[in-house]
């Protein structure tokens, strides 16, 4: 426990912080479980709703910090093939 009291104060503000941003980080990490449970029930007008919602939630992160630009965009593009893949098999069945 830290003697000086901006440290005192540093601590409390982390706690919140750390709060916030495991928040922040479980609702994108909840819609894309979202996104791919509709993906697996072949419902994909609701999974691409669903994944505009995903990116918004990406995007936001990004622009807290929560990660990086490249990773969310590189999870924004892999969840997008996903939706397409998934559609074109259904159109061929």
């Amino acid at each position: 426990m830290p003697n000086i009291k901006s440290a005192k104060k540093r601590l409390r503000q982390n706690v919140v912080i750390r709060d916030r941003n495991r928040a922040a980080r479980s609702v994108v990490r909840n819609r894309i479980k979202n996104l791919i449970k509709l993906l697996r029930a072949g419902d994909i007008p609701a999974a691409e709703q669903q994944y505009r919602s995903v990116c918004s939630a990406l995007d936001r992160a990004a622009a807290k910090k929560l990660w990086h630009k490249n990773n969310t965009s590189r999870k924004k593009s892999r969840l997008a093939r996903l939706i397409v893949k998934i559609k074109a098999q259904k159109a061929n069945s």
